[in-house]
């Protein structure tokens, strides 16, 4: 078997004990909290206590915990998440409704984060020490320590409210309108990706810096190549490393500033479902939520493992 696919397939089991940790750390965590479906359920009514009783025997609220964890696993594997104590709606389908929004921002954030960071940190480590570099070093440390929030209201407030460049919230679904789903995404994105951006950025500098202080790049500027293909061929992919496992820990800060920024944005998204679901007490949706975001984290953090093997090809024969 090639090396190769050893190291993936190693790294693929590695996710089953740690989804399944997930779904008991989901599962204890609803089931230890003060939501109660059966008063979700009879919301706005008086129940009797024997309705309340009924309520909870019918759906296995009364059965022991670990007989409900096995029920709880075994429904995950159907793909039942469970239904919603409010709508009697299943879980799954709103999560399926609510999901690609929340991908759209996401991905974008991060190809923001990603486009930004690079252009930042190259120039900063190509010119050390200069103007550009201590420009560059400034705006990410205001980046690093301006929370997402807070930079969404101030591009509401001065770029769709005062200007009127782009919408204050909505979403407009880009099969109806590119150019409007341009528009409606193009604040949260930029929103949710500049903190991301800022950190990374020094991280890009750092690498490049580093790379550039090394002796086989002085041997090829020596030999006459131009700056452009040193750093562009070789620099940026040797120096890719560490930007990258920084930006696999930064997935779980771009998914959960998701839910902020779609609830500023009044964006139909995961966001907005979770907190629905918070406010009006239906354990099951967030649930539902909470694993969802839980293992698309994990499961990007094994898609940016993967791309370390790429990268560094000594990492393939370690």
């Amino acid at each position: 078997m090639p090396a190769v696919l050893r190291i993936v397939l190693r790294r693929v089991a590695l996710l089953v004990p740690l989804l399944l940790g997930i779904v008991l750390f989901a599962f204890l965590v609803m089931r230890f909290s003060d939501a109660d479906p059966a008063s979700a359920f009879f919301q706005g009514a008086n129940p009797t206590p024997g309705q309340l009783h009924e309520f909870r025997e019918r759906n296995g609220l009364l059965d022991p915990l670990p007989v409900r964890y096995v029920h709880f696993v075994g429904d995950l594997l159907h793909g039942d998440l469970g239904t919603s104590t409010l709508t009697r709606a299943a879980v799954a389908d709103q999560i399926v409704t609510a999901l690609p929004l929340t991908l759209q921002l996401a991905f974008l954030g991060l190809g923001l984060a990603v486009v930004l960071s690079l252009a930042g940190g190259v120039t900063a480590a190509v010119y050390r020490d200069r103007w550009p570099d201590q420009a560059v070093r400034a705006v990410s440390l205001v980046g690093v320590a301006a929370p997402g929030f807070w930079l969404a209201l101030l591009m509401i407030q001065y770029l769709a409210v005062a200007k009127g460049w782009f919408p204050a919230g909505g979403y407009v679904n880009p099969a109806d309108s590119v150019t409007g789903w341009l528009r409606t995404m193009a604040l949260p994105a930029l929103a949710l990706s500049l903190p991301v951006a800022a950190q990374l950025t020094r991280v890009v500098r750092t690498s490049v810096v580093e790379e550039l202080d090394k002796d086989y790049v002085r041997t090829a500027f020596g030999g006459g190549l131009p700056p452009r293909v040193v750093v562009g061929r070789n620099v940026l992919r040797n120096a890719l490393v560490n930007p990258l496992t920084v930006l696999g820990l930064r997935i779980g800060h771009l998914l959960g500033g998701a839910v902020v920024i779609e609830t500023v944005f009044a964006l139909p998204g995961m966001g907005k479902l979770m907190i629905d679901a918070v406010q009006n007490g239906d354990p099951a949706v967030v649930q539902g939520v909470v694993l969802t975001t839980a293992t698309g984290f994990v499961v990007v953090n094994l898609v940016i493992d993967l791309l370390h093997l790429v990268i560094n090809p000594r990492l393939r024969t370690a």
